[in-house]
């Protein structure tokens, strides 16, 4: 389960925002770093909500004002926050609300090995979503890709 969260991260936000400007990089990471808590045997604090809202408000703290910056780092808890949607995160109320119901994680499965031949018709409506921001965003053109690198920002549609 990798391109799941990526494609639906990215969509999720292009539908919501429309914003040419937004900074996909820190989105895409923040979509997948939950995952990385499958080497640690289970679901921890990457998904609690309380983890993606204490990033959000660390970030909104230390760039008060409109640095250009803050739009940039807000991508983070953003993704982390998708990744809790579509990864049904809410559905162990004892990982999701920590440390609200409890300080322990009680060796809580991780959802996406929970989900377990699930993940396979979702990885692939997940790269399909990314075929389409791929080509939607052309990205196949070397100067659109070297664009997305240094400024984390796809041309996708924006009028509704």
């Amino acid at each position: 389960m990798f391109f799941w969260f990526i494609g639906t991260a990215i969509v999720t936000v292009w539908w919501v925002f429309r914003d040419p400007a937004f900074d996909y990089r820190l989105l895409i990471v923040g979509s997948v770093l939950p995952l990385g808590e499958i080497v640690l045997g289970g679901a921890k604090i990457l998904h609690s909500v309380t983890f993606s809202i204490v990033l959000m408000a660390v970030f909104m703290l230390l760039t008060r004002g409109r640095k250009p910056i803050r739009k940039t780092l807000l991508g983070l808890p953003i993704g982390t926050l998708l990744h809790l949607v579509f990864t049904g995160a809410w559905t162990n109320a004892q990982v999701f609300w920590w440390p609200f119901l409890g300080t322990g994680f009680d060796d809580a499965p991780h959802p996406v090995l929970d989900r377990g031949w699930w993940n396979v018709p979702l990885e692939l409506i997940g790269l399909a979503l990314c075929a389409w921001v791929y080509r939607t965003a052309h990205l196949a053109d070397a100067e659109r890709r070297n664009w997305f690198r240094r400024t984390g920002q796809l041309d996708l549609p924006i009028q509704r």
